[in-house]
């Protein structure tokens, strides 16, 4: 194919700022001063051009679809001056991506990078009765009446036509999209109904820039370690070659060399700046992926065309010469040409449909701009958090599935509620072998799950029980866990995925903080992303340990919007906590967090060796706690609250033994359970009860869990109860003894309360 040439001189006009609006009248020129012959019009079932897998009628509908996606762009940059748009990131140069719309189905899921104005145009075509010019105006403007995600961001997003919202992505969405397509197949293999069709395939698109992310690392690798175990992944990986990542350049060849010989990992390349040329190749490639459901990765050249967004003034920081270069690949110019040689319009013709695009981007985007948008926090949160009580109660407590419970206990004698009180670790793993009997769209994976049964056995005999189609081991990698628990949820299944320690949560923190859950948000309530993660958390451990293996910090969860977090401290409240975060997924939609204190997995005893004390029955399955209610020991007690959670429960039972032979007073302890959302009007209600207050944190000092237990206190008009907070240090967890020195302990809670009763000074 050949381009227009860059001119010499380049003329004064093309020195401007602006290069949004050179595109503009360098489209407009170009066509009004073609001069080529134009060839018979070709019939719509005809090949648009000789040797072309490309149909005329096709043609026409593709280049319809790069005309909206070039002229939205536009679009926003004149409004955005005017306040009138808010978003300017755009997909000029990479128009031809709306031959991947074209070649897959409306039900092939897709996850989009911010560059896919093409792409949506044309899935838009799959369905009546959509527009993809308004649709997208209304999420440019912000607009309550944007489809996609309710005006909270400019997404390219659809829920009938499968198109999972993101938002500025960089490579995040790459591990959950591998996860939905490798759910498509798991899905078939339990005999779930899924979604979408059987054969259906994963569409995902990012830059070339974004391929060097580890995130899209993660993502390549375990793709291609599957496909070497024969295990089907039907991914279409999609990475938009325009040579740029903002101002970065990547080295020409890269991705071919990175990617063209990578062993499992299928590679096809296409021409996406040519409609005739590269529609074939990207045919082959969806077919390939379709046949064989295998990862493909698909190298689709690309231009970037006016800068990474509105602020990014190239001319600034980019050769004059080199600028226009990329401006004369521009692919509208190829499309042109080919329209043009064909026959298929006219000068006249092409320059209509151009303004006549104009038109209706503008006229949609100024229609917008008179919706109403969000005005309220109210109006902003709505889909965030979204909890039903009473159905999530219906749900946590059915009890409906006898025989699948009595066959996956192996007979009703040996039903958990008949046998004796066991401890914490025990009574987890019955209640997973309850819920598994419950869901047969459960599944449970991560690192050593399956036949070990996880590092501390919680796991174990669920695959023996349930098959290694619901139980099974994954590859080393927490990111690719939780992309996996993604992918299972867009399908409708039930993931407990597990990290096998709390400090390795933070290797892939970006996917439940990013992805998960935000998807509810960003996508109005549309999509959801359903799971119960395990993590095996907190010190204490004694004779195993290190920073690793004792982290004792939360904070990394805490201020994840939306997020669910528990933490029980006993067998019988973990069993019951466990049923409602599963009715949370379940009913709506909640990204939920289950916290196993290591040290307690298997503690028996609470004042002397052998009393037992911290052994409790299994409650039967009708049995579940409500979110945010907390287990009161000594409810009438007022002398001395001490709020704690997890081992802090235990410690704080012993020490308030202590403190009562030693000041005479009455202890009230409260175990919170819920560390997110914390009850606020419970502590409130407890403090307030109570004389005095201790707090008692296991995490660190600064943005731990205790100081949201004081706020919430202070903020309930309690700031002058005498207050103590016993609470970890700020650092890492050494090894050995040197451990239980930066970790509260009981003789501190002893000695809070002993500073409470110290007369005023």
């Amino acid at each position: 194919m050949t381009f227009q040439p860059v001119p010499d001189p380049i003329p004064a006009r093309m020195r401007g700022l602006n290069r949004a609006e050179i595109c503009d009248v360098n489209f407009q020129e170009f066509v009004r001063g073609w001069q080529g012959r134009a060839g018979a019009a070709p019939a719509p079932d005809e090949p648009v051009l000789a040797g072309s897998a490309l149909d005329a009628r096709r043609f026409r509908e593709l280049f319809e679809s790069q005309l909206i996606s070039r002229h939205l762009d536009l679009m926003a940059r004149v409004l955005r001056v005017q306040n009138k748009v808010f978003y300017t990131i755009g997909s000029s140069g990479h128009e031809g991506n709306a031959m991947v719309a074209r070649l897959t189905r409306h039900t092939d899921p897709a996850f989009l990078h911010y560059r896919s104005g093409g792409f949506m145009a044309e899935r838009f075509r799959k369905l009546p009765g959509l527009d993809p010019v308004m649709d997208s105006a209304l999420s440019f403007a912000a607009s309550k009446d944007d489809p996609a995600s309710g005006g909270r961001h400019k997404v390219w997003g659809s829920k009938p036509l499968w198109v999972l919202p993101q938002t500025s992505t960089i490579a995040s969405h790459l591990p959950k999209a591998l996860g939905t397509a490798i759910a498509i197949e798991q899905g078939r293999r339990i005999g779930h109904a899924l979604p979408v069709p059987e054969d259906s395939i994963v569409v995902c698109s990012f830059g070339d820039a974004s391929a060097n992310h580890a995130t899209a690392q993660t993502a390549f690798n375990t793709a291609a370690w599957t496909a070497y175990q024969r295990l089907p992944a039907p991914v279409l990986f999609v990475c938009e070659d325009n040579g740029i990542g903002i101002s970065v350049k990547t080295p020409d060849g890269w991705i071919a060399r990175s990617f063209a010989q990578r062993p499992d990992l299928d590679y096809f390349s296409a021409d996406g700046l040519d409609l005739g040329a590269g529609y074939g190749d990207v045919q082959r490639a969806v077919e390939h992926c379709r046949r064989t459901r295998r990862p493909t990765f698909l190298h689709l050249r690309a231009a970037r065309l006016m800068g990474h967004a509105g602020t990014d003034f190239e001319i600034e920081w980019r050769a004059l010469a080199e600028l226009c270069a990329v401006e004369a690949s521009d692919p509208l110019l190829r499309s042109a040409t080919i329209a043009l040689e064909s026959g298929l319009m006219s000068q006249d013709e092409l320059l209509a449909l151009y303004e006549d695009t104009r038109k209706r981007c503008f006229a949609a985007a100024e229609d917008a701009d008179r919706r109403p948008r969000l005005s309220s926090l109210t109006e902003v949160t709505a889909p965030l958090a979204p909890y039903t009580p009473d159905a999530v109660r219906t749900e946590a407590t059915r009890a409906d599935y006898d025989a699948r419970r009595i066959a996956a206990f192996g007979g009703e004698e040996k039903l958990p509620e008949r046998l004796p009180p066991r401890h914490l670790a025990i009574q987890i793993n019955n209640a997973l072998h309850d819920l598994f009997a419950k869901h047969p769209e459960a599944l449970l994976f991560g690192e050593d799950v399956a036949q070990k049964g996880g590092v501390y056995t919680v796991t174990k005999g669920l695959q023996k029980a349930f098959g290694a189609r619901r139980v099974f081991n994954t590859l080393l990698d927490e990111t690719t866990i939780l992309g996996l628990a993604q992918g299972f949820a867009n399908m409708g299944m039930l993931p407990l995925p597990e990290i096998q320690y709390l400090a390795y949560f933070h290797n892939a923190c970006d996917q439940i903080r990013g992805e998960a859950a935000s998807l509810q948000f960003f996508s109005n309530g549309q999509y959801r992303n359903p799971m119960v993660m395990r993590i095996a958390s907190l010190g204490y451990q004694r004779g195993f340990g290190g920073h690793f293996h004792n982290d004792n910090s939360i904070t990394a969860l805490r201020d994840i919007p939306g997020l669910v977090v528990g933490c029980p401290s006993r067998g019988d409240d973990a069993a019951m906590m466990l049923r409602t975060l599963a009715a949370l997924a379940k009913v709506d939609g909640r990204v939920c967090v289950f916290l196993e204190p290591i040290a307690l997995y298997m503690a028996k005893d609470l004042h002397e060796p052998g009393d037992g004390g911290w052994l409790t029955s299994y409650p039967p399955p009708d049995q579940a706690l409500v979110l945010g209610e907390e287990r009161v020991y000594g409810p009438d007690a007022d002398d001395l609250a001490i709020l704690t959670f997890g081992n802090g429960v235990p410690m704080s039972l012993r020490a308030a033994r202590a403190i009562e032979a030693a000041q005479g007073w009455r202890v009230r302890v409260v175990d919170l359970r819920w560390l997110l959302p914390l009850n606020e009007a419970a502590i409130a209600r407890h403090a307030g009860d109570c004389a005095r207050v201790i707090v008692v944190d296991e995490g660190r000092r600064s943005a731990g869990v205790g100081e949201g237990i004081v706020t919430a206190i202070v903020e309930a008009g309690l700031g002058d109860k005498p207050l103590r907070r016993v609470v970890g240090a700020d650092t890492f967890t050494p090894l050995a003894g040197a451990a239980f020195l930066v970790i509260p302990s009981e003789q501190e809670i002893v000695a809070a309360a002993a500073e409470l009763a110290a007369p005023a000074s």
